[in-house]
This record gives C-alpha cells, structure tokens and sequence, in this order.
C-alpha cells in the first residue's frame, strides 16, 4: 500500500522532553503511520516544512495497560513515533508557540 505524503505525518507530539531535544537539538517528534519508513517520513518532512533533514530515528511505542480490580484493558494503542534531527540553522517555526 503507498502511503500519500499527507498521510504519513500525523501530528506533532509535543511534550517537555520533544521541547527541550527541539531546544538543544534541533529534533522534532512526530507520531506518524504505522506503515511508514524513514525514508518517506525524510520527504514528508522535507515537502511539507521545505526544510532539510540530517537524520530520522524511528521506534514503536508499546500499548499502555491498565488495570480494575483484576481485569486488564488497554489504555492507549501501540503507535510510531519518529524524530526527526534538522540541519544546522533549520528550524519548524510551527513548534515555536
């Protein structure tokens, strides 16, 4: 299945740590589809900020359980996460809220 462009991004995560690696860095996290590949989510980012990207780690984030008594649910669904490092003097002023 090919991905769209627009499909492979699909927010940005923003949390304290995605602030300070964005602060110090020049990474950006972003939750992105499952399916996706370094190399789609690099022309992604490129297309859609037009910024140059040095480098993408991606990883899976496992599901969250809780529990009630003795029963288990799910709290939160598995989901990918990539970072996304910029190059030098390439900022996404989107973040810069």
């Amino acid at each position: 299945m090919a991905l769209h462009l627009y499909d492979v991004i699909l927010r940005p995560v923003v949390t304290e740590k995605s602030n300070i690696m964005t602060d110090e860095n020049g990474q950006y996290v972003f939750e992105v589809h499952p399916d996706a590949n370094k190399q789609q989510i690099r022309e992604a980012v490129e297309t859609i900020f037009e910024k140059r990207v040095k480098k993408v780690n991606t990883m899976i984030m496992p599901a969250k359980r809780g529990f009630r008594g003795r029963r288990t649910y799910m709290r939160s669904k598995q989901w990918k996460k990539a970072v996304v490092t910029l190059e030098a003097g390439e900022r996404i002023e989107l973040f810069e809220v």
